[in-house]
């Protein structure tokens, strides 16, 4: 494994997350109040700018937490949402215990029976966003937007205050600069001579499901400038040269770190993803309009979620095409598709993703669990996948 440089700034990301959850205590003893929510298509701008304070819920890789969540939701459930109600139900987690109310965008069946077991057992109040499954017809775009009005009224009543647009305008070029500091500290990382890992960018990601986004973003800005100043005066960083994987499928939680491990444990190199708490919210979202109807049309125009459908011709899929984009531009020879247990948007559409990358990329798909009675069987398929992508490189050269 090539030696990295060792960043300061990294450190401070910790730290702000260790520190966020009395930050929060702090806030809402002052009349804060925080809207912890679920997916990435909860528009993040609204919530801020009503003065409410975002933050992402979301956490995986615990077999307890998704067995005590069994408790509550069907074992057909996957395991990310059995998870999810067992932070509810365990009481421990910090995120969950400073939330006033919770916000889930509706992408797939589960994660809206998510929010009515929430609700329903756990007395939490909750906001829904209601996600239409055809976004590639009118009738799909205009529901969307009505729906955003619904909940953006539901989230005024809370704030007690209405939007404002200047605040909403201030809102949305925050995010703008947290996703283009984010892209670009994403490209540094997938250079030959990188001085950080995709995991270390992973973890970067996740860190802004909690910070304040002000200081999120200045952090981002310190990171940045200290790898450009590595990469001008670090010299000695040697050319990684293990196999290069682009991850894929289902929801990678923070916590649920097991299959990353693995990849790179075997030896491969992860230096691209399309997961939902990765690359993918941050990518191909551009806002001509600083209002409701910009918001709306940016979140639907954006590289979708495998959990909506979409049954036209798979030369026009945008989360294809996305996949294959992300193929060439970080020189991916490997792609690791996964789904969880249960997750069967993802799992339905393994099939067509492969049929699709076949002929551009050696294609490996596997279904994970929380359960470490998985790791054997993983193991050695992605030891055998990543001495097949060092084979077809032999054969290149």
């Amino acid at each position: 494994m090539m030696k990295q440089t060792t960043l300061s700034n990294l450190a401070r990301f910790k730290e702000a997350v260790q520190a966020r959850p009395a930050e929060l205590a702090k806030a809402r003893k002052s009349g804060a109040k925080v809207v912890g929510y679920f997916c990435s298509y909860v528009p993040e701008e609204i919530i801020h700018s009503l003065g409410l304070i975002p933050v992402r819920l979301c956490r995986g890789g615990d077999e307890r937490l998704v067995e005590l969540g069994a408790r509550y939701a069907s074992t057909k459930s996957c395991v990310f949402i059995r998870e999810s109600v067992g932070l509810f139900a365990d009481g421990k987690d910090p995120w969950v215990n400073n939330t006033d109310v919770v916000a889930v965008a509706t992408t797939c069946r589960q994660i809206y029976r998510l929010a009515e077991l929430i609700k329903y057992f756990f007395k939490m109040p909750t906001v829904v966003l209601t996600v239409p499954h055809n976004f590639y017809l009118p009738e799909g775009k205009d529901y969307f937007q009505r729906e955003l009005v619904n909940f953006t009224s539901e989230l005024e009543a809370m704030a007690g205050k209405k939007l404002d647009k200047d605040a909403l305008a201030e809102s949305v070029k925050l995010y703008e600069s947290i996703r283009r500091a984010l892209r670009e500290i994403y490209e540094f990382q997938a250079r030959d001579s990188a001085p950080l890992s995709w995991k270390d960018v992973f973890y970067v990601i996740h860190a802004g499901f909690y910070l304040d986004r002000q200081h999120y973003l200045s952090l981002l800005i310190g990171l940045l400038e200290e790898l450009k100043e590595s990469s001008r005066t670090n010299v000695s960083i040697s050319r990684d040269k293990r196999p290069r994987v682009l991850l894929s499928g289902s929801i990678l939680a923070p916590g649920d770190s097991m299959l990353i491990d693995m990849i790179e444990e075997m030896g491969g190199r992860i230096v691209a993803d399309d997961l939902c708490t990765g690359l993918r919210p941050l990518s191909q979202i551009e806002l001509k309009d600083y209002s409701l109807a910009g918001i709306a049309a940016a979140y639907r125009e954006r590289v979708p979620c495998a959990s909506i459908p979409y049954l036209l011709s798979p030369k026009t899929d945008r989360r294809l095409a996305n996949l294959a984009h992300l193929v060439e531009a970080y020189n991916a020879e490997g792609v690791v598709y996964h789904s969880l247990r249960f997750c069967d948007p993802f799992s339905f559409k393994a099939g067509e993703t492969k049929n699709f990358l076949q002929d551009k990329v050696a294609f490996l798909e596997i279904h994970t669990e929380y359960a470490p009675s998985a790791i054997g069987p993983l193991r050695t398929r992605i030891e055998a996948f990543i001495e097949l992508i060092g084979n077809l490189r032999s054969g290149k050269e």
